[in-house]
């Protein structure tokens, strides 16, 4: 019920109006009475309402006047005024208070009952555009971080991104880089790591950068910061050595750090370019290096022809143990590095990117291993005998990782029989329960693993389990009881569910299957 507050220094009309109109029926209450306008502003201090009906002439303080100093205060009250036929025009002259209800007196209540509900749907439409306006404000606030990471990605990544874009950009993340410019720093983790520690990276970088970072990213298996340039170039590589020290005293994993040169935010795409470079040589300069431009400078640079592969892919191949797509997508990559007719140092460059991202793949105790088979991949003195060295080193991890994958989720099932035998009899046993609550996994990984192992969804696996245990405790004792069946196979106190479901998966009813038995 909206609230209304009635106003008027004549008491006959006064209590007229309050007790004839229906105000139930415009979806409103009488909050209460006034004589005038400073006595009904009083009362609105106290406890504003949603609609003030006021005659126009009272002494001390008229409509008008009230009318003023509601818009002034409370612009939400929607205000009606009662006047006389010959004060008529001057009461719409309120029109510039915000006043677009007038009653003519007398007025008969089912008149006043119609505004009033005139007004309690501009109300109610104006609370649903705010409501609306509101979710949209608290989904984007939710969901801003994430669209500039991804932004970020995109923009250094994709040639169609330009200035219009930036322009778009700027004005929904409130970035102000009037005259001013911007470097990335891209910085790569070195050695076997989980994909948590590039979260770390990026928490770490963005405490120690503070106000000089604008945004931030993860793209493939790096961590990239937008910094503004707005200090001088040194103190940004004191700050670069405290992240780096700071990561490498925690996680004990070693950092490579390349620096851009300072661009505008729209030529972020060749700056991201110029750091990838800086980090191909970091095989010369090495592990745990800060590389800027000027760190290559006089070391043979890189064609402008770009290598584009797909490098997630083929990680993701190796990772999951799929041997025949994994040697596929070897074959494409030492295709694409040979149509580019690079000197034999820079595609090498190429290889010895992927093949570091590669032995992070295998297993820990034997990087070091990996690392020094990397010495051997460096002296030969073909691509052909490069492809060959890289795939069979490839196919040894690739193999490994099938071995643990297949032992792993093998476990894993056995473990969810075994959790679905032990407890067949809670009514509580669900997917979402052993996942969370048991082995603390993701549902919905664990369901398709489930599947995948045992042909059936975990739901219906548990069905038939407890309708198999059933038909078996009936065998062992057959004048049990219907209920008795329902509350030890989980079904609770619900023996007519239990009943269909095992009619279901049986074809007949327990109580008919007791009597074939």
């Amino acid at each position: 019920m909206y609230k209304v507050l009635l106003v008027d220094d004549e008491r006959i009309i006064l209590e007229g109006i309050s007790n004839v109109v229906d105000w139930a029926k415009a979806g409103t209450e009488l909050m209460g009475t006034a004589r005038n306008g400073i006595e009904a502003y009083d009362k609105v201090q106290l406890d504003p309402p949603d609609i003030i009906i006021s005659d126009i002439k009272m002494p001390g303080m008229d409509g008008l006047q009230l009318a003023a100093k509601i818009t002034d205060n409370y612009p939400n009250i929607k205000m009606v005024l009662l006047s006389g036929f010959g004060d008529f025009e001057y009461a719409r002259s309120a029109i510039r208070y915000g006043v677009k209800q007038y009653l003519l007196k007398p007025c008969n209540e089912n008149k006043i009952v119609e505004v009033l509900q005139q007004l309690v749907k501009e109300i109610e439409q104006e609370e649903q555009r705010e409501q609306f306006v509101n979710n949209m404000r608290y989904g984007l606030e939710k969901i801003l971080p994430h669209v500039k990471e991804q932004f970020l990605k995109e923009f250094v990544t994709n040639k169609t991104y330009g200035k219009r874009d930036w322009d778009y950009y700027r004005n929904l993340f409130k970035l102000d880089l009037e005259n001013h410019k911007v470097r990335l720093i891209l910085f790569q983790l070195e050695g076997y790591f989980e994909f948590e520690h590039m979260f770390a990276v990026k928490n770490i970088a963005e405490d120690f950068l503070k106000k000089k970072m604008l945004l931030s990213s993860t793209v493939g298996e790096q961590v990239l910061i937008v910094v503004e340039d707005s200090e001088p170039v040194s103190e940004l590589h004191d700050c670069i050595s405290l992240i780096r020290e700071t990561f490498l005293r925690y996680y004990k994993i070693d950092l490579t750090i390349a620096l851009s040169e300072a661009d505008e935010i729209t030529r972020a795409r060749a700056l991201y370019k110029q750091t990838l470079e800086c980090l191909n040589y970091r095989f010369y300069l090495g592990e745990g290096s800060l590389i800027t431009k000027r760190d290559i400078v006089g070391v043979e640079q890189p064609e402008p022809c770009e290598l584009v592969f797909d490098e997630d892919n083929l990680m993701l191949q190796i990772k999951t143990g799929n041997w025949e797509e994994a040697s596929e997508e070897i074959d494409l990559f030492f295709l694409k590095v040979a149509g580019l007719r690079s000197n034999i140092l820079t595609a090498k460059s190429y290889v010895i990117q992927l093949f570091m991202a590669m032995i992070r793949l295998g297993d820990v105790d034997a990087i070091h291993q990996y690392r020094d088979k990397l010495v051997t991949l460096m002296d030969l003195e073909t691509l052909q005998t490069i492809q060959s060295f890289f795939k069979e080193v490839a196919n040894q991890i690739t193999l490994r990782n099938y071995e643990q994958m297949k032992n792993k989720h093998s476990a894993i099932v056995d473990k969810v029989l075994d959790i679905i035998n032990e407890h067949l009899g809670n009514p509580e046993l669900s997917l979402n329960g052993v996942a969370q609550q048991i082995l603390y996994m993701n549902p919905d990984y664990l369901g398709k693993l489930f599947k995948k192992e045992t042909g059936e969804k975990f739901s219906n696996y548990v069905m038939k389990a407890r309708i198999n245990k059933a038909t078996e405790l009936i065998g062992q004792k057959s004048d049990i009881k219907i209920f008795e069946l329902a509350e030890q196979l989980g079904f609770g106190d619900n023996p007519q569910y239990f009943s269909q479901v095992f009619k279901k998966y049986t074809g007949c009813t327990p109580s008919e299957y007791i009597k074939s038995n």
